[in-house]
């Protein structure tokens, strides 16, 4: 399965590829296996990327998921304006070989939804989170508010979010995406137990990194 997100990309990707193929086959005959294998590598990369897979969240209710595919650089405590103090920081890293379709967390209503213009540093580096283009989202429900920023990356230079403000949503639904790598940084609030660690491995809308 493939994400709509991905669709004008991959149509721009299938042009380029024929456009390259052909002009091989008219202009360079002797360049045009080189020129086909390219093509073809470079198409099957976008349908690679934009690969988006059926996922299942957990029965559990009570849980905050993962709202991206890919490795938790960081767990720290910090003060947050939306989640207040001492909450806790959990950051992904997205390569650009994880899926990059992003995942709601948890069920409630949008009370923030802000962009934030910057610089394009490195995803993996801890300032990126304050530094970089970012889309900055606030869920709330009847037992906690919830803090994620899509963040950009040396890579990544193109955030998608479809959600609106006011909207009510549901934990594993997909909101968005960011393109070419990148990582999402979740901020809960004190009373959160966090159920993830450095190092970990995470899928969007199935893992559970916290519990409340």
């Amino acid at each position: 399965m493939l994400t709509p997100y991905g669709y004008p990309t991959i149509l721009k990707t299938a042009c380029i590829a024929i456009l390259l193929s052909g002009s091989a086959h008219l202009f360079a005959r002797p360049l045009l296996p080189e020129a086909l294998i390219f093509s073809v590598s470079l198409l099957l990369f976008a349908l690679y990327f934009f690969r988006d897979p059926m996922r299942t969240p957990p029965d559990e209710k009570r849980t905050i998921l993962a709202p991206a595919d890919g490795k938790v650089l960081l767990v720290k405590v910090l003060n947050n304006h939306f989640t207040g103090t001492s909450s806790t920081l959990v950051s992904i890293f997205m390569s650009p070989f994880n899926v990059h379709v992003n995942r709601i967390p948890v069920d409630g209503k949008v009370t923030l939804l802000s962009y934030h213009q910057g610089t394009f540093m490195m995803a993996f580096d801890h300032r990126s989170l304050e530094s970089n283009e970012k889309m900055e989202i606030g869920i709330e429900n009847k037992e906690l508010k919830l803090h994620f920023c899509q963040v950009s990356g040396f890579l990544a230079r193109r955030i998608v979010c479809s959600l609106q403000q006011g909207e009510q949503v549901e934990r594993g639904n997909r909101f968005g995406m960011i393109r070419f790598g990148s990582r999402v940084d979740v901020i809960v609030p004190a009373h959160v137990e966090v159920t993830v660690e450095a190092g970990q491995h995470t899928k969007a809308g199935e893992t559970v990194i916290a519990r409340f």
